[in-house]
């Protein structure tokens, strides 16, 4: 599945999300100085400290989290540049499913569902769950452990790639071993916690995962299309990006940055493979452009030497197919 690089990719055609990822890495790298809105600052500050709290958790209690957290918000954080397009999605991402739902019709509620139940729940007799049914909750699930206990938008260790959780755990152990004195006996047990801690990640418990799983559930019953359509018509964002996403073969993350940050006339083609009828999309068009402070290329940027560098890239490869 594309990663960070879709990120890039995004970026590279559009000004105003290129600046807003490169104020989120210049905030995590130094959250004092930064030109994000302070919703964002919040949600982007918050959902790192989760992550990192969570890696340093994995270390078995050798780190304290709390400390760490203090010294790398002063400092900044080491990995600010591989958290940045991760943070600030989930932060965006949030933003738009946290918005008020209006018009949407009547809905089922939502089933509360535990971050740690399991994926095959005992059903009641006479109401099994079929293969559809099964995927969603697996879903329901995988997305709840993107949220604490208190309801905050985090990074779910699971959805994490195995090269940022091992940059992630390297650093914070890095951190620990200096704390320690770098004595040679810790730093041994150290790097034993981050083998272990690798050795148990478990990426098929997360929602990329899960979206592939629903997405094939769907197809394999001739449904895709008209449950896309249903998801958008409820404001079942979780469940629309995971199908755009699986549909695309894109992680989630990079599925909504690519919704939220869509001009409105790419919506439609972007979709064309997931949706039969354009005017699904209404719900869809009229819930992101009530988003403030949306990164569309269209956006006046507030940051001119981003939109700069990106037209003059953009003569370069002019000039150089010339």
């Amino acid at each position: 599945m594309a990663e960070t690089p879709l990120f890039s990719q995004l970026a590279s055609v559009n000004p105003a999300l290129s600046a807003r990822l490169k104020e989120s890495a210049a905030f995590l790298a130094a959250p004092a100085a930064t030109r994000l809105s302070e919703e964002q600052r919040a949600l982007v500050l918050g959902i790192a400290r989760r992550l990192v709290e969570s890696v340093a958790g994995l270390l078995g209690g050798a780190v304290d989290s709390r400390a760490l957290w203090d010294d790398w918000a002063a400092q900044g954080l080491p990995g600010a540049a591989q958290l940045s397009g991760r943070c600030f999605a989930r932060a965006e991402e949030h933003r738009w499913r946290n918005q008020p739902v209006q018009d949407v019709g009547e809905t089922v509620p939502p089933r509360v569902i535990a971050a740690d139940a399991a994926i095959d729940v005992p059903v009641a007799a006479g109401d099994p769950l079929t293969a559809i049914d099964r995927a969603y909750l697996a879903l329901q699930i995988a997305d709840r452990r993107r949220f604490d206990a208190l309801g905050h938008p985090r990074i779910a260790i699971e959805d994490l790639d195995l090269d940022l959780l091992r940059a992630l755990l390297l650093d914070i152990a890095a951190w620990a071993l200096v704390q320690a004195g770098k004595d040679g006996a810790e730093a041994a047990r150290l790097g034993e916690a981050v083998r272990g801690a690798l050795a148990q990640h478990r990426p098929e418990r997360g929602i990329d995962r899960a979206a592939v799983d629903y997405h094939a559930a769907l197809d394999g019953a001739g449904t895709l299309a008209d449950s896309a359509a249903a998801a958008i018509a409820r404001h079942d964002w979780p469940s629309f990006i995971a199908l755009a996403a699986a549909t695309h073969k894109y992680r989630y993350d990079a599925m909504a940055l690519a919704l939220i940050t869509a001009e409105p006339a790419q919506l439609a083609p972007m979709l064309a493979p997931l949706l039969r009828d354009q005017a699904a999309l209404v719900p869809l068009e009229g819930s992101l452009a009530m988003l403030p402070g949306r990164a569309v290329a269209s956006a006046a940027p507030d940051d001119y030497t981003a939109a700069l560098q990106a037209r003059a890239a953009l003569f370069g490869e002019a000039e150089g197919a010339a």
